[in-house]
């Protein structure tokens, strides 16, 4: 089936509220044409024309999603590709590490998100679990909530269950690349993977300067991890940055050494500063086109190193089926190629949509905290020829929403659909979940969900960096103390990290932790 470009639509339907724009992100062009200028500007969303329909049951299949489609009118739906990368927030860390605070352009709020575990219910089949809750998030008038969409992949197999892998490994071997925690972090990575890879694996290695080589043919692991080795080890840098030819080759490679039954996979290793070449992610990817939908190779992108082409990478991986993620030291790499290998290699969905459906007789209007990039038109969300995400096994996927309830609001709040395709047949399949005002108007902090308050703090985290607001937002001296008891409540080592990356925004921008006070910058204007 032939992919075509995924329809981006910017939001037009933007309403000011307390001096904040927030909307409902359906509404973001429906056909009224709006400017960037004039979406900023706080134009009206389009007016509601009718009543909300009967919610659609949970359940495959698309019987009940035929009615969710009907279930709101456009301006109260909201639709995206799912999207499990994390790169966003390693990057950041890394940054604020180096003492600096990562570019707004580079934090994206989703991969912050999705970078923390959920607890979501897993289904026991392929496919997905739809979970919907929420809490009271405060705010002026005390009537926004945040609302969490989870959707969760049965479990990874272990090492010993999972399909064999034939990867073809992408280096760059630039100029830029020469230090330790670049091409020396890439040479420790492989050979952490080369220890972890089992005996019917295969490997094969490209590099890429100026030029691409093939180093290492696609060779299986049984009886050749010596001459693997010794070829990761001969990794030195050259010249130029020319990511072009290095996917080009190493899609040649990964078709020619390709396994049926295999996950059959191109992992593209890289600070992604490309300057030589095609630099255009589109460009170079359309020459590679037959084998990603001939043979189903994905791409997997992993960034190192302290000036980072972000955009670049991110762009490159979502349009080549695939997803990316950062490693700034050797601990993230046993992260990446031991614990989540196996995520990292199978597919359990393509072409990934979710699609949200708000209740105009509840919800006055609503934002989609992050996921800019992957925003899908309501009308394609069951047009399987529109690119969706790529999931594997183990991921989960969080969408957060800001929700303003109308006074008084009882009942229905919201319907959530996911909609992917089997990576082998390509049958479409849909599954639903639903949330009423009982499950969301609780309250946030010290509420049941501790990993809702998590979650929580990482998308107040990501907003604060890239200097915009939620209802609700605590200052960065609250939200890292927030962290640091979500972190002792929960034992986990992530929200310490979490709460540390918290304080050092915080003194970068010249807060005051020990009176609460500073620049405000989470909060409403």
């Amino acid at each position: 089936m032939e992919h075509r470009t995924r329809k981006y639509r910017g939001a037009v339907g933007l309403l000011l509220v307390a001096g904040v724009l927030l909307t409902g992100c359906s509404g973001e062009d429906t056909g009224g044409g709006k400017t960037s200028d004039q979406r900023r500007a706080g134009a009206p969303a389009p007016a509601y024309t009718g009543g909300a329909k009967e919610d659609a049951k949970d359940g495959d299949g698309a019987d009940g999603a035929d009615r969710l489609k009907e279930s709101a009118p456009p301006d109260y739906l909201s639709t995206f590709a799912l999207d499990v990368d994390t790169a966003s927030y390693g990057y950041a860390r890394r940054t604020l590490d180096d003492g600096r605070l990562p570019g707004p352009e580079t934090v994206r709020p989703e991969e912050f998100v999705n970078s923390f575990r959920q607890g979501y219910r897993r289904p026991t089949g392929n496919g997905f679990s739809v979970s919907v809750d929420g809490a009271r998030a405060a705010g002026e008038d005390e009537d926004w909530s945040l609302v969490r969409v989870g959707l969760a992949t049965k479990a990874a197999p272990t090492t010993a269950e999972r399909p064999p892998a034939a990867l073809t490994f992408v280096v760059d071997v630039s100029g830029s690349m020469n230090s330790p925690d670049r091409l020396g972090l890439v040479k420790t990575s492989l050979g952490i993977l080369t220890g972890e890879l089992r005996d019917d694996d295969s490997i094969s290695l490209v590099t890429f300067s100026d030029e691409a080589e093939t180093v290492l043919p696609m060779t299986r692991l049984s009886g050749h991890r010596g001459k693997i080795r010794d070829a990761v080890d001969s990794l030195e840098p050259a010249e130029s940055t020319n990511v072009g030819a290095g996917i080009e080759r190493g899609y040649e490679e990964a078709v020619e050494g390709r396994r049926k039954g295999a996950n059959n996979r191109v992992v593209l290793l890289s600070d992604a500063l490309a300057n030589t070449g095609d630099t255009d992610a589109d460009d170079i990817l359309e020459r590679i086109d037959s084998a990603r939908r001939e043979y189903g190779i994905t791409l997997f992108g992993v960034g190192v190193g302290s000036d980072y082409g972000d955009a670049f990478m991110e762009e490159l991986t979502n349009k080549g089926d695939g997803h990316t993620t950062y490693i700034a030291d050797e601990e993230q790499a046993r992260k990446v190629f031991v614990d989540q290998l196996p995520a990292h290699l199978e597919l359990t969905a393509r072409d990934a949509k979710a699609q949200v459906a708000f209740d105009p007789k509840t919800v006055e209007k609503f934002k989609l905290i992050g996921y800019e990039d992957r925003k899908v038109a309501d009308d394609d969300f069951r047009d399987d020829s529109v690119d969706g995400g790529e999931v594997g096994p183990g991921h989960t996927v969080t969408a957060l929403y800001a929700v303003h309830l109308r006074d008084g609001a009882s009942g229905h709040v919201a319907t959530a659909t996911v909609r992917w395709l089997d990576p082998k047949t390509r049958t479409p399949h849909e599954k639903t979940g639903s949330v009423s005002t009982g499950a969301v108007t609780g309250k946030l902090w010290g509420g049941r969900s501790t990993r809702l308050q998590v979650t929580a703090v990482a998308a107040y985290f990501a907003e604060n960096l890239r200097g915009t607001g939620l209802p609700g937002a605590p200052g960065l001296g609250e939200l890292a103390d927030r962290a640091e008891k979500l972190a002792v409540s929960t034992e986990d080592t992530s929200v310490t990290k979490l709460a540390d990356a918290i304080v050092r925004a915080e003194r970068l921008k010249g807060g005051a932790r020990e009176d609460g006070t500073g620049a405000e910058e989470g909060e409403m204007d």
